[in-house]
């Protein structure tokens, strides 16, 4: 079925609405960029905002989805290639990296926004708990499949890794930062992987 031009529109409208709040969003902060701006750069009218999106903070949700989106999408791809579970995490740990030395980069979009929306019940603050809850979540499956015991341990050890790697991209040398964070990797997999020795027992009769 062919779409009339004038149903087209409302989705081609929000797309350039959404894609215009990603760039600006990312590159300058939530708070400090207006309705009338990203309305100005899409191209498109108030009421045609409004129409997609009934307030900023609804296209501030949106702009969150897009990110988990695109996150989701590239840990499926490591979780499903059939690569070992310790192979998963280090390709996830790569794209991390590929993130963090792309031209442009200021950090963990989500952290970013949390930073501006601080109160634990705003719908912004929700749904940055939602990916990183997500991402704790896959992260521990993993490290399950390559020992059971402590993975969601080591899964937290894992996501203040790539947290601190994150923010020190983009403040540092992103090569350096890259590199660290890898080696933390690949650490945290060797501890992980090998059962927790057992303490002597020491006899204090002797």
């Amino acid at each position: 079925m062919v779409r009339k031009e004038s149903e087209s529109r409302p989705s081609e409208a929000r797309s350039r609405l959404l894609k215009t709040a990603t760039q600006v969003f990312y590159a300058e902060g939530i708070h400090s960029v207006g309705v009338d701006r990203i309305v100005a750069e899409a191209h498109v009218t108030r009421a045609t905002f409004y129409r997609h999106f009934p307030s900023k903070e609804s296209l501030v949700v949106a702009y969150l989805n897009e990110a988990d989106l695109a996150m989701r999408g590239q840990a499926e791809a490591a979780v499903t290639s059939g690569l070992p579970a310790a192979d998963a995490i280090r390709a996830i740990s790569t794209s991390i990296t590929q993130g963090i030395r792309s031209p442009g980069f200021r950090g963990c979009a989500f952290i970013n926004a949390v930073a501006e929306y601080p109160d634990p019940d705003h719908p912004v603050h929700q749904a940055v708990l939602a990916h990183r809850q997500w991402f704790l979540e896959t992260i521990t499956g993993l490290l399950t499949k390559v020992r059971e015991q402590a993975a969601e341990s080591t899964a937290r050890h894992f996501v203040m890794m790539r947290d601190g790697a994150m923010t020190e991209g983009c403040l540092f040398d992103p090569e350096l930062v890259s590199e660290t964070f890898l080696h933390g990797v690949e650490g945290l997999l060797k501890a992980h992987s090998e059962p927790a020795r057992t303490q002597p027992v020491i006899d204090d009769d002797k």
